[in-house]
This record gives structure tokens, sequence and C-alpha cells, in this order.
């Protein structure tokens, strides 16, 4: 049996902050991801979460241990080299929509590669409508944030995370701005990402609903990762 490769690896991972009496946010945590695997990190609030996420997705370094994402530890990265390799290989899905009030949901879409355009092997634009029609907001190209609901915002946010075509989704509460339903439908649209393009979605969340929809669940508590069961 031919084993699938990872994309993301941990290998004793913590997190301090502050001096003299450091706060530990996260603790020894070393996880595996494969390719194409729906990914969720539950756990109360303050757990390490977020935090955790921040160290896969390289907004932010451990204390100790190291990252490898698609192969590549990412502590050995830099400037220039770190930011190269996140814009081609995660996208990320905030919580809060992060969306431009000013510009159309086009225009969201395409905003974060505009810089590096000529070196795209691709055409940004028709690459954003393809994306914003096959997520159901073909009739929303050019209506601003204000003018979409809550559930249409976040489908922007996603085609965003998609535009440059990652092989990491970083979801961090997702579906925490929205009511039940279309929170779902979020996790749903994900999923169905997840299974018709092969990428690998990492979601963390608090709500067990939506966790239950991922193919593995990782917990959480006070920065340790959790044997399951416990």
């Amino acid at each position: 049996m031919v084993e699938t490769p990872l994309i993301v690896q941990t290998e004793g991972l913590s997190k301090r902050y502050g001096e003299g009496t450091p706060v530990a946010a996260l603790n020894e945590i070393s996880l595996s991801i494969p390719h194409g695997e729906c990914f969720a990190i539950v756990g109360p609030s303050g757990s390490g979460k977020s935090t955790l996420l921040n160290l896969i997705g390289t907004l932010d370094r451990p204390t100790t241990g190291r990252v490898v994402v698609d192969g590549v530890d990412v502590g050995s990265l830099r400037g220039d080299a770190l930011a190269d390799f996140r814009r081609a290989t995660i996208g990320f899905v905030f919580q809060l929509f992060n969306l431009v009030p000013a510009l159309s949901a086009l225009e969201n879409v395409v905003l974060p590669l505009l810089p590096y355009q000529r070196g795209l092997k691709f055409n940004l634009e028709a690459r954003a409508r393809e994306l914003l029609e096959r997520i159901g907001l073909g009739q929303r190209l050019y209506h601003l944030p204000g003018q979409l609901s809550g559930g249409e915002q976040q489908r922007v946010a996603i085609a965003r995370a998609l535009v440059n075509h990652p092989r990491l989704i970083l979801a961090d509460e997702p579906t925490g701005n929205l009511d039940t339903k279309i929170g779902e439908e979020i996790m749903h649209l994900l999923r169905r990402l997840n299974h018709e393009e092969g990428i690998t979605i990492v979601v963390v969340t608090h709500d067990a609903a939506i966790a239950s929809q991922a193919d593995r669940i990782v917990q959480l508590r006070d920065g340790w990762l959790l044997e399951p069961g416990a």
C-alpha cells in the first residue's frame, strides 16, 4: 500500500509569548497531515488553535520545533523567499472576511496577486471570474461587500484564497460570523473543493458540527494536543 505524501508535518512545535515567565500557547505539538485531507483542529477559546494555524501558515515562527509544508522546512525561509512560498502554496480564509469595502467581489479576489500578475502562468481575472461563478456568485461579480450577505462575503473570501492555485487552505473559524445554516453551506463548499481539486483543507473551529464534516479531528486544550478520547 502506497502512503499518501504529507503536506504538513510539525515536530515538537511549541510557542511561548513574553519574557521572564513566558506564557505557553502551544506545547510540543507533532502532527502529520496527508495531501488531500480535510483536517479539523478543535478546542475552546485560548486553547492554541489559531496559534497553531498561524505557525503552519508561516505567519508566525515557533519558539521550538519545526514546520514542514509541502516538503519545505519553512523555518529555513526568510524575507521574499518565505513570502513567495506562502503565496504559491497556501490560501487563507478567516472568520472576519477581510474584504476591502470599496472594491467589488471580483476586485477583492484578484487583489492579493495584482502586484505579481505579470509573472503568473494564468490569466488572473479569468481565474477570479471562474472561481466566483463556480461558487455561485457569477451574478455578484461587481457587487461591493456591503451589498452581499455574510455567506456571500465568505464565499468571496474563499475564492480569494483559491485564486493562487494553492495546495493548502487554512481556514480559521470560517463559519464563526455566520448562522448555523450558512455555516454548514460554507463547510460543504470547502469539502466540495477538497474532493474536486484535491486541495488539503485545515479548519480551526470550536463548533463540533462543523468539525464533524472533516476526515480527521484533533483537539487542543491549554496548548496541549489531546489523545483521542481524552
